[in-house]
């Protein structure tokens, strides 16, 4: 064992760095904002999924009242680890300050950014029990009528039964929001045209930007610019114990074909690395956004 970690003297790291990077994880991840979280046992859990729900009638005096139940199903939610190693120089041991504002800065991207585009399926799943929105049905925003295509949109969640509670928009899909006009020149969807570069909220739901990768399109498959649905009420994620942090300037570290010896350079590595796991109830609750062009 490397004894460089977080309990050696001179590059410990205080608690509060790695709770304002697990804080800039939230704040850099759509999915982890729109979704509820729980807190998830190192060996999973089962989740309890209401399917149904029971239907209530109407009856005269003295008649048998109707017995309708809930319908209800599981899913097993398993952490599976999210990772990065980032090396820097000495100089930064020597100011330990800028250290600390590195990796808040750099750190909550790179892991915030796999998770999304893990979930939006264009990053491969690290296991079965991690749900992606793949399957989720399909419509068309190419800016020929974006009110009526997002109005679309907001209409197929609803014919499932579900309530959508966030718009998770990739800069394409809000340039489209942005620009969105009716007959007579004005933004659909920005409150102060003079003053606002952002779309707040479309029909009532928040909207979101990610930086997270999007589904390409391939053949005639148009590409992802956006997921909608009932986030807050089908879509959870579950950590083990927020963000892990350990410090080594010993470890020889394989970056592709490359290999690096940090004590030989006079440099040290940071890893970090979360236990995460996502599951949604029904992948219909949700809507692909596509872009209407087809790639040759």
């Amino acid at each position: 064992m490397v004894d460089i970690n977080r309990g050696t003297t001179g590059v410990d790291l205080p608690p509060a760095v790695s709770n304002e990077i697990w804080g800039g994880i939230v704040e850099q991840s759509a999915v982890m904002q729109a979704a509820r979280r729980i807190n998830l046992p190192g060996a999973g859990v089962s989740i309890p999924l209401v399917t149904g729900e029971p239907t209530a009638g109407w009856v005269d005096e003295t008649d048998e009242k109707p017995v309708s139940r809930h319908t209800l199903n599981n899913k097993t939610m398993t952490p599976y680890t999210l990772a990065v190693i980032e090396p820097f120089s000495n100089q930064f041991r020597r100011d330990l300050p800028a250290l600390y504002a590195e990796l808040a800065r750099r750190l909550p991207f790179a892991l915030a950014k796999t998770f999304d585009s893990t979930v939006y399926g264009a990053t491969t799943a690290p296991g079965s029990n991690f749900d992606q929105l793949t399957g989720a049905p399909t419509l068309t925003v190419d800016g020929t009528d974006t009110f009526a295509d997002l109005a679309a949109v907001l209409n197929a969640v609803a014919a499932q039964g579900a309530s959508l509670s966030h718009w998770i928009a990739s800069p394409a899909l809000h340039g489209l929001m942005l620009t969105a006009t009716d007959q007579l020149g004005r933004q659909f969807f920005v409150n102060d045209p003079a003053g606002s570069s952002r779309v707040g909220s479309v029909f009532g739901a928040p909207v979101l930007l990610t930086r997270g990768t999007m589904p390409s399109g391939t053949g005639a498959t148009d590409d992802k610019i956006g997921y909608a649905g009932d986030w807050a009420g089908s879509a959870v994620y579950g950590t083990v114990e927020g963000v892990r942090i350990s410090i080594s300037d010993q470890a020889t570290l394989t970056d592709g074909e490359d290999t690096i010896n940090l004590w030989q350079r006079n440099m040290f590595a940071v890893r970090a690395e979360i236990e995460v796991g996502f599951r949604v109830r029904d992948v219909n609750h949700f809507v692909s956004l596509n872009d209407g062009t087809a790639e040759s």
